[in-house]
């Protein structure tokens, strides 16, 4: 018999799956509910949501430090009928621009606790730092950037208790590099949260958005009901 796959594990921190799906016509809910179950065996986590609009039907958002076990994942929900329709792949990370954090918030930004009790509402969305002339982020000193990204936290700060954020790094990983998923109580808070942190320097003229994706997250069975899957 062949040996078994090693665990691929990042150095620090835990890998991040996004899966949105389809529903297609044999999709069989018992083998949707095993993989989910067997996704979250052990260390990983695994947080089912319905979608709102077009773009998918249900989504999942993995977490946890096996990147095989994420693939498998991936490979048991196709199976059991589901069309992945868009994903992103990233891994939890400290910020350079997070070194005076204080350590627990450190350790909670690399190992979250997912999903956050009371907020049903989630979005989530990629975005990158631009490279325009004259807009190239990555030709900024290292201290402006520092207080530009100081500036835009505290914003996101404000909102501690309605909101829930989770920034993962993608840079060589995906087609963004970045990946933001919010939690909020309602589905307004996501909306002020974004809105109001968008008005800071870091965002408006160093910020390219990706597309956005809503969801209501809830436990696995209330999410197959809402999405009519029997």
């Amino acid at each position: 018999m062949p040996e078994p796959q090693q665990p691929v594990v990042p150095s620090e921190g835990l890998a991040v799956l996004h899966l949105f799906c389809r529903l297609r016509p044999h999709a069989d809910r018992e083998a949707v509910t095993v993989a989910v179950k067997q996704g979250g065996d052990g260390e990983h986590q695994v947080v089912p949501f319905s979608v709102l609009g077009h773009k998918a039907d249900l989504g999942f958002l993995a977490i946890g430090p096996d990147l095989r076990q994420l693939r498998r994942l991936q490979r048991d929900l196709q199976a059991a009928g589901l069309e992945i329709a868009d994903s992103y792949v990233s891994l939890t990370e400290v910020s350079e621009y997070a070194k005076e954090v204080p350590e627990r918030a450190k350790r909670e930004r690399l190992y979250p606790t997912l999903p956050p009790d009371g907020m049903p509402a989630l979005c989530f969305y990629p975005m990158s730092k631009r490279r325009n002339v004259g807009q190239n982020w990555y030709t900024l000193p290292y201290d402006q950037r520092l207080e530009l990204m100081y500036d835009h936290g505290k914003s996101g700060r404000a909102f501690a208790g309605r909101v829930l954020q989770l920034v993962t790094g993608s840079t060589g990983l995906d087609d963004f590099e970045w990946a933001v998923t919010l939690f909020g109580v309602h589905p307004d808070d996501l909306k002020e949260c974004v809105h109001t942190m968008r008005f800071d320097a870091g965002s408006a003229l160093y910020a390219d958005f990706g597309p956005f994706t809503t969801g209501l997250v809830a436990p696995l069975d209330e999410v197959l009901d809402e999405v009519g899957l029997t």
